[in-house]
């Protein structure tokens, strides 16, 4: 078993791990909010299916790409969602995003590669959400992202700031909407500089008992290529269920994804994606301001 490998299972363990450690901490379990531990589990579901949400939650989620060229990329994802009430009338919704590439495939001589187990760049997104705009769902700021990659093959080494924003419509049954990022490299190394989107619509139908099925897959272009070799396009379908261990309401999703349109050298052509995004205690409450 080479290295990458033994990290990728030993970091899989370790967030398992914090998982359960999550969900069976009774003392956590016991400060929820009254309110959170009496929702239904299909009221939980809608919670965190919506992107500008008030509960918070830690998301996360493995990825498991196989590339155009049949290597496999691994990644995992640890998004927290974090709104802040500061009036009665507008949410703060912090959305970082922490990456860890378990398997990142390069070429090191002709029909060689390696592989490399490092953190990527981290994304954060500050959105401004109005409280009371039901079924709406609505939200806008600005994004970010941080050149923290522990390799150059993780990370692209250049500090990018953008637009983001959420606009969607969550009725009884089902929601939908899209969330879209765009990035512009503001400063940095000797690296190419970034233009790039991230485009994720959101559709899912609720049904009972916490299930709940719907689309999967995020849409990425990068401005600075051909455009042949510009966009990622997916199709996918995502089943999830939200079931609860003791109190704590967790969230649980399988997700299967082809992408008809990819680059041709190391793009994306098929995703098999799990996540597990447990409900946390709110740490701020009442209103800021």
């Amino acid at each position: 078993m080479n290295e990458a490998v033994q990290m990728g299972s030993t970091l899989r363990h370790a967030a398992t791990a914090l998982l359960l450690v999550i969900l069976g901490s009774g003392p956590i379990a016991a400060a929820a909010e009254p309110e959170e531990n009496e929702q239904s589990l299909s009221e939980v579901n809608k919670q965190l299916t919506n992107p500008v949400s008030r509960i918070w939650s830690l998301t996360f989620q493995f990825n498991n790409f196989i590339l155009e060229n049949g290597h496999w990329n691994n990644n995992m994802l640890f998004q927290p969602v974090l709104p802040i009430s500061l009036t009665e009338d507008w949410n703060l919704i912090s959305r970082p995003v922490i990456p860890l590439y378990q398997s990142v495939p390069h070429p090191i001589g002709p029909s060689r590669f390696r592989q490399t187990t490092a953190f990527g760049d981290i994304i954060d997104v500050e959105m401004l959400s109005p409280a009371h705009a039901d079924p709406w769902l609505l939200g806008l700021g600005p994004t970010f992202i941080f050149p923290s990659a522990t390799s150059m093959f993780s990370g692209q080494g250049k500090y990018q700031i953008g637009p983001g924003g959420v606009i969607g419509y969550l009725s009884e049954k089902y929601i939908v909407g899209v969330f879209p990022q765009q990035w512009w490299s503001v400063s940095g190394g000797d690296r190419p500089p970034v233009s790039q989107l991230n485009l994720q619509p959101f559709a899912s139908y609720f049904l009972a008992e916490g299930w709940s099925v719907g689309y999967s897959g995020n849409i990425l272009a990068n401005w600075h290529t051909d455009s042949g070799e510009r966009w990622t396009v997916p199709i996918g379908l995502a089943i999830s269920k939200v079931v609860k261990f003791g109190k704590l309401p967790v969230r649980i999703a399988l997700a299967g994804q082809y992408m008809p349109v990819h680059p041709s050298e190391f793009g994306q052509e098929w995703n098999v994606q799990l996540v597990v995004s447990p409900v946390i205690p709110k740490l701020f409450k009442g209103t800021v301001f």
